[in-house]
């Protein structure tokens, strides 16, 4: 089961309202949530989304709290996880970015805050391969991944899986984080493809 704890980036490139909408419900039918206990699938996520997309998610929730660059939304997604939207001048450029954070530790929103900046100053465009993983989850459709269910083995259960194409063996269910790297090239758009592998910090 993804049950990570750290911060993490979600999607690359800045997400479109239906992509948005699409991240908000990227762990649906995940057996987490059905147990209640899906604080480590949305605490530490995050994306960048447009202004526009930014101020109308500020209009139609009203916060729980607002500061100078940040505001935590009211409404929880589960025990103490909320939604925490950020407006960050990095670069020089002002940018917008949504993430999930556990309020139950004080400090989350800042370490949100300091790990963007920190992830999206460096000086070459790169992806992680964790980063690629997390973006063809966020980018595929539910109809084409979901959960390693009782017909797999008893140790993987619960994982995330996804579908591929195989060749001349037609397609397949394949656990995500066991995709070869001609697989994740292929699942990633074209503009994301060449892009530079860093190594996770």
């Amino acid at each position: 089961m993804h049950t990570s704890l750290t911060i993490r980036k979600v999607f690359e490139g800045v997400a479109t309202r239906h992509e948005m909408h699409r991240m908000f419900n990227r762990h649906c039918g995940n057996p987490a949530m059905a147990e209640g206990d899906a604080v480590n699938l949305f605490a530490g996520e995050w994306f960048e989304l447009a202004e526009s997309e930014h101020d109308y998610l500020l209009e139609i929730l009203p916060p729980l709290w607002m500061r100078a660059d940040m505001s935590a939304m009211r409404e929880f997604m589960t025990a103490s996880v909320t939604s925490v939207f950020l407006s960050l001048s990095i670069d020089g450029q002002r940018r917008w970015f949504h993430g999930y954070c556990d309020l139950s530790d004080r400090v989350s929103p800042e370490r949100m805050k300091a790990a963007i900046t920190e992830r999206e100053s460096r000086p070459v465009r790169a992806m992680t391969r964790e980063e690629r993983l997390e973006h063809i989850w966020s980018s595929t459709h539910d109809d084409y991944r979901g959960y390693a269910g009782e017909r797999w083995p008893a140790a993987v259960r619960g994982r995330r899986t996804v579908l591929v194409y195989s060749g001349q063996h037609g397609t397949a269910l394949k656990l995500l984080d066991d995709l070869t790297e001609a697989e994740i090239a292929a699942k990633l758009p074209v503009q994301l493809r060449h892009l530079p592998e860093v190594v996770a910090a």
